[in-house]
């Protein structure tokens, strides 16, 4: 009851709508699109805000307080990546340039879906942690590398494609990691007083700018929609159990660590997200054999519409009968 009760509050958020009118539209064959580089100032816009009040907050944060949830981050994304290789490779029959490329995405973390849960629990009037953005940074680019060097040490041929260099420089001058982490030192250094001069434009409009960027999404999805019929059982399987037992992981590892019932819920969606903007542009460098039917299908048409409708209300719902609420 109390998951078909989170589902059902889930499913009326104006997020979730948005998300499903995008897919809608592409369904129906509608002219609906966002104009060139509306999508990309979205981005900008989400990514720079969620760092920004991550940094507010952990101003106020003492070492204390975020040293284990940060190791409990750290741990999950680096075991991730490692338990999905071997598990795409075995039982999935994967070569592993794929199996390295999905890895990746799984091991790494979705900004999108990280402010969905945000707005879901702040929906629901459930507290959490205010520093919880910056597990969003630390996780977002450990499991890629993990990734990549689990196929370097598991290929029989040194991969010339492989440049180490241009990696690195996407993964860690892409905008996606300089506006996380940079807007975390721009909060945390100007604190609460520098939250009262951005709180205008990254406050009030952030859920009305997350509902646009839903709807783009959905019409994104809703392209590869058609893609699901080539994906094969295996890979939807894996698309929705594997996040489903990502989550379960990070809620008992928030639990243990000390976090509030909301930030393990947080802990637990971004160890469940799958990357499908800083994932695909560091394994198109790296990895170009690998085929982005299968990973963006993967994390962009199966996992996060999985997470966006049912995995929140689960994790939430496992959460309160953790924490006996």
């Amino acid at each position: 009851m109390e998951i078909l009760n989170s589902l059902i509050a889930n499913l009326q958020t104006p997020m979730f709508l948005a998300f499903l009118l995008g897919i809608f539209a592409t369904l129906v064959k509608s002219d609906l699109k966002f104009p060139d580089g509306m999508y990309t100032g979205i981005t900008i816009y989400l990514l720079f805000a969620i760092g920004l009040k991550g940094g507010v907050k952990l101003n106020s944060t003492t070492i204390e307080e975020f040293f284990k949830p940060a190791i409990a981050a750290l741990t999950l994304c680096i075991s991730i990546p490692i338990i999905a290789y071997y598990i795409l490779t075995k039982l999935g029959g994967y070569d592993k340039e794929n199996a390295a490329a999905l890895s990746a995405h799984y091991g790494s973390v979705s900004a999108v879906t990280f402010s969905e849960a945000l707005a879901f629990l702040e929906s629901l009037h459930i507290p959490y942690e205010g520093y919880m953005p910056s597990m969003l940074a630390i996780m977002e680019i450990p499991a890629i590398i993990v990734a990549l060097f689990i196929l370097k040490i598991n290929s029989s041929k040194e991969k010339e494609s492989m440049s180490w260099k241009k990696v690195a420089h996407e993964l860690f001058t892409g905008k996606g990691t300089l506006l996380l982490i940079g807007g975390l030192i721009i909060g945390m250094i100007s604190g609460k007083k520098g939250h009262e001069q951005f709180a205008p434009l990254f406050e009030v409009p952030f859920r009305g700018m997350l509902i646009l960027f839903l709807l783009e999404v959905g019409i994104v999805t809703g392209r590869r929609i058609t893609d699901l019929k080539k994906a094969g059982v295996f890979l939807i399987a894996f698309g929705i159990l594997f996040p489903i037992c990502n989550g379960m992981v990070g809620l008992i590892l928030g639990k243990t660590v000390g976090l509030s019932m909301g930030g393990a819920t947080i802990l637990a969606t971004l160890s469940a997200s799958a990357s499908y903007i800083a994932a695909p542009a560091a394994i198109r460098i790296a990895i170009p054999e690998a085929s982005p039917a299968v990973y963006l299908t993967s994390s962009l048409a199966i996992t996060f519409p999985f997470n966006l409708s049912i995995g929140l209300p689960l994790y939430l719902a496992v959460s309160k009968y953790l924490y006996g609420v």
